[in-house]
């Protein structure tokens, strides 16, 4: 009977990052399968289960976590209770988590406190807010970890994990990025109904830690966007605490150069930053995905602190309103080389190698600290 691998997936953004890992592990022969929550589940932010629903040979488990207006702390109970009962009834022998979001660190501790093989996919980022606890927790409660750079897999390491558990492959959705979308820009902008030939591309997420002013941040830097007469393609943000107040903030945007949409799908979006004159924000794929296809972007604020080293990624608060209009008018447009620092589009091939390796399944679940 083939081990079967159980992906925890909260966001539009996190799947992007574990689809290529499930595939790649489905191609294994190993059973997949996923537990959808989060974000996903709310048609606010797109109602994006439905993407993994699309993923070919995989289960897909829906659970509710939150209601709107939840505070982080009760959506982290109402994960860890349901994700216990789910754990209890349908025993993955590896649970795979991503990066620093609250469902993860809930069912990382589910699998702590059950003895549930759990890996961590993306540890040892450093990004100056919450999501960094979050991150850092996650990497002491799973039994190993795939990390995106060798600087990454250090930090893991730093914090008493045993080097044999650290395997270093790369950022996961370079992967699709490295390759044809297998969509044109035609066909995105009549899917999402986007009339501009020249546009860039806008994610401005709430930092929790700042939620007091995130609307306040949301309007100088939208303001900044729209003095500057470019077209902006906006995705919504995610749910933390003060998206509310960017909402409404987007909301005031002229809709004749201002297209907001909830979410996209991964292969229109892959495509979107292909033809994108820039990338301004607080995404992680400004400072990721962005530099890797080698277009320009403008990080704003805190939210990626420390994460970001090309050439390609600018910096600005989202009260520097002078920095962001010079990077609109200096940066639009330009072109370069592609940035291989988070890998060069083989992590999928890279995670299959390590979980088809019995030693990965002999590692000891009883951690200790290594110095």
């Amino acid at each position: 009977m083939s081990r079967s691998l159980l992906f925890v997936t909260g966001t539009r953004a996190d799947f992007g990052k574990l689809e290529p890992l499930a595939i790649a592990a489905r191609d294994a022969g190993f059973a997949v399968s996923f537990f959808v929550t989060g974000m996903h589940m709310l048609e606010r932010y797109g109602l994006t289960k439905v993407e993994v629903h699309r993923t070919s040979g995989v289960q897909v488990h829906e659970f509710l976590n939150q209601r709107a207006g939840d505070p982080q702390d009760m959506i982290l109970a109402k994960t860890v209770i349901g994700f216990s009962d789910f754990i209890k009834e349908h025993a993955p022998d590896l649970v795979v988590i991503h990066g620093d979001r609250v469902e993860a660190l809930a069912c990382a501790l589910v699998c702590a406190t059950n003895y549930v093989r759990c890996a961590h996919i993306e540890g040892g980022e450093v990004s100056g807010t919450i999501d960094e606890i979050y991150r850092h927790c996650n990497s002491k409660l799973a039994s190993s970890h795939f990390v995106s750079s060798d600087d990454a897999a250090r930090r893991v390491k730093s914090l008493g994990e045993a080097a044999a558990d650290i395997h270093a492959i790369g950022s996961p959705e370079l992967d699709f990025h490295a390759g044809p979308s297998g969509v044109s820009i035609a066909d995105v902008k009549a899917r999402y109904g986007l009339p501009f030939d020249d546009f860039g591309i806008c994610v401005f997420h709430p930092v929790t830690s700042e939620a007091a002013t995130m609307g306040a941040q949301a309007d100088a830097l939208f303001g900044a966007l729209e003095a500057s007469g470019k077209n902006f393609v906006v995705i919504a943000p995610n749910n933390d605490p003060g998206s509310a107040d960017i909402f409404a903030a987007i909301d005031r945007l002229p809709a004749d150069r201002f297209r907001v949409l909830p979410s996209m799908r991964f292969a229109h979006f892959s495509e979107l930053m292909k033809n994108a004159s820039a990338m301004v924000g607080n995404s992680s794929a400004g400072v990721r995905e962005a530099p890797f296809i080698g277009i320009p972007s403008l990080d704003i604020g805190t939210r990626q602190t420390n994460r970001a080293k090309s050439p390609s990624v600018f910096f600005a608060d989202a009260f520097e309103t002078a920095k962001i209009a010079a990077f609109l008018t200096d940066a639009w447009g330009k072109s370069y080389p592609r940035d291989d620092g988070f890998g060069g589009g083989s992590a999928a091939d890279r995670f299959a190698a390590v979980i088809q390796s019995e030693a990965f399944w002999a590692s000891d679940l009883q951690k200790t600290f290594h110095e």
